[in-house]
């Protein structure tokens, strides 16, 4: 796995452990990726201004890896930003697309069959990106799923403990009982 897509998976992961919903930005994280937004520009900028300094399939091919680079940062950025599993699942299908991309563009250096194969794994490789994301993604949700069929359940139970007192007591166990599992 690559460094990006267990970044991305850390961040999902982390981001939906601990709950069902998706939190709303907090105001530092619009700054964060501002920022890291502007950063990409800027990064992607200075790329280009080399890559003019080349000519040919080796110019192409820089300014393919400089864009493959801001698309990076700002779909990174774009996920954390949003915090939830959908953005993290495009973010690594939007790195996947500019990676294919900057890989076709290798391959176009290359001629006859080297040419053809380089293609076909630049394909290979954009399609087991997609996989991977796509499962992924599946995975987590399923684990979310259990996660909350486990709460419930167990919400029940406590709820049943509560019917063993009257009253008061009773009021109090039931709220205790939502406190604790948030219902």
């Amino acid at each position: 796995m690559k460094s990006s897509h267990a970044v991305l998976m850390i961040g999902a992961a982390l981001a939906w452990a601990g709950h069902g919903r998706a939190q709303q930005p907090v105001p530092d994280a619009r700054t964060a990726y501002e920022q890291a937004r502007a950063m990409a520009e800027a990064n992607y900028k200075a790329a280009r201004a080399k890559c003019d300094l080349i000519a040919g399939n080796p110019h192409e091919l820089c300014v393919a890896e400089a864009r493959a680079a801001r698309v990076r940062v700002e779909e990174e950025a774009n996920a954390a930003y949003k915090n939830t599993l959908a953005a993290y699942t495009q973010a690594r299908l939007r790195i996947a697309s500019a990676n294919h991309d900057r890989d076709k563009v290798r391959c176009e250096a290359l001629t006859g069959n080297d040419k053809d194969v380089c293609m076909e794994q630049a394909k290979a490789t954009l399609i087991a990106a997609q996989a991977d994301a796509k499962a992924d993604r599946k995975s987590m949700e399923a684990r979310l799923d259990a996660r909350e069929d486990k709460i419930t359940a167990e919400y029940r139970v406590a709820l049943e403990k509560c019917d063993a007192y009257a009253g008061a007591a009773k009021d109090q166990c039931v709220s205790a009982a939502r406190t604790a599992y948030g219902k």
